[in-house]
């Protein structure tokens, strides 16, 4: 494992690059997209705008940056004035692969992007390393193969996984980053390596790009934040326990949202009869981060269904059209952890922290195929032990670490 692991996104950005005039790579802070960026084609030009003299370049004259050959910009957010140069330049001559843009996910350039160049990029999001890139793979889970094959094949095409089994609970606590994840072995030193990111990151960068006005408040909101990882989010609440107004409670989730740590994943909404909750779940992008963040080094089921969770958004960011990874749950109760949806067909999924998944488990599955018979498939309860086995007729029993 090394800084050239395989990433997932690579194979993606290169097909819209093949496409596209604009690709535009976000996410995170230090979740490769630099690396990436450099490696993905020796013959393109590469500025970073972290780089004070290409930054005054930018700014001063960007035509002289952006003519001639592929430009790769890293870091657009700190020049996003730099992004009409681009527009007019594509429209001048519109050429496949013309600009790879990367930057830290933020509102202000977001909405830079999507107003200057609308029609003229595609979006690609660079999530923390999956488990098997960080076992130098390249690839994410089978949620693919799965969803391709027939739910007699899903035993096989488990048993069939290179992935080697592992103890969940460390890949919890080193999260996906690449330096930590990869190249710290020891858990304090990668103590100390979340405790800069904290401080160099997520207050430097959302202090400067956003108003946050209490460092402290922001931490607080942060850690309980992480503390609540798979539970609905309840905004009111969530402010009343920091002592935060609620109009700040949801401005500084948004900005943790829109930085690409903090995930909310959707309710599945359709109604057949039974009554939804409809809130969202929240999540953390990384649960290395997420432990370092609460103060606990010890991973709970909510860190088990997160490091599914991890595994699905980096898988369904490389697809199109991309599927929905949703929940569902009733008002009386009947939950399923996550539900895959692509478009005509739904996959239940359940986490469980157990080593001996039983019948009961399959409960909240077998609830959401009565309601949805028509467009769910079999469902999964991925657990911690080694067994493949159906625990019900339509519902199959599989180690988390042949599917992530």
């Amino acid at each position: 494992m090394n800084d050239l692991s395989p990433r997932l996104a690579r194979t993606t950005l290169a097909e819209r690059l093949d496409v596209m005039p604009a690709v535009v790579m976000s996410g995170a802070r230090q979740t490769g997209k630099s690396t990436l960026a450099k490696a993905l084609d020796v013959g393109r030009r590469y500025y970073s705008l972290d780089d004070l003299d290409v930054l005054a370049t930018a700014r001063r004259d960007p035509e002289t940056l952006l003519g001639g050959d592929r430009v790769t910009l890293d870091e657009v957010q700190r020049a996003p004035e730099i992004l009409h140069t681009v527009k007019m330049d594509i429209d001048r001559h519109r050429e496949a692969g013309r600009f790879l843009l990367t930057g830290s996910a933020n509102l202000l350039l977001m909405n830079r992007v999507s107003e200057s160049l609308a029609g003229r990029a595609s979006y690609v999001t660079l999530w923390p390393m999956t488990r098997r890139e960080q076992l130098g793979l390249g690839q994410a889970g089978i949620w693919g193969d799965l969803l391709q094959h027939d739910e007699s094949e899903w035993a096989e095409i488990a048993s069939e996984s290179p992935a080697p089994p592992e103890d969940w609970r460390g890949l919890a606590r080193r999260g996906g980053f690449p330096e930590p994840a990869v190249h710290l072995s020891d858990d304090s030193e990668r103590a100390i390596w979340f405790d800069g990111y904290v401080r160099t990151y997520l207050e430097r960068d959302l202090l400067n790009l956003s108003a946050v006005a209490s460092l402290p408040d922001f931490r607080r909101l942060m850690r309980a934040a992480c503390l609540r990882l798979g539970q609905l989010v309840n905004q009111t609440e969530l402010g009343r326990d920091v002592a935060l107004p609620q109009a700040t409670a949801h401005r500084y989730l948004n900005l943790l949202e829109t930085s690409y740590l903090l995930v909310r994943v959707p309710a599945y909404s359709v109604n057949r009869g039974k009554r939804l909750v409809k809130s969202p779940r929240l999540y953390w992008s990384d649960t290395g981060l997420a432990l370092h963040i609460a103060g606990n080094p010890s991973p709970t089921g909510a860190h088990l269904e997160n490091v599914v969770l991890a595994d699905l958004l980096a898988w369904r960011d490389t697809c199109i059209p991309a599927p929905e990874i949703l929940y569902w749950r009733t008002v009386a109760g009947d939950e399923v952890d996550f539900v895959i949806d692509d478009g005509g067909q739904l996959l239940p999924i359940e986490v469980k922290a157990s080593r001996n998944p039983r019948l009961r488990d399959t409960a909240g599955i077998r609830s959401f195929r009565k309601e949805y018979s028509d467009v769910a498939r079999a469902g999964l309860v991925l657990h911690e032990g080694d067994a493949i086995e159906w625990l019900a007729p339509d519902v199959l029993a599989l180690p988390w670490w042949r599917v992530v």
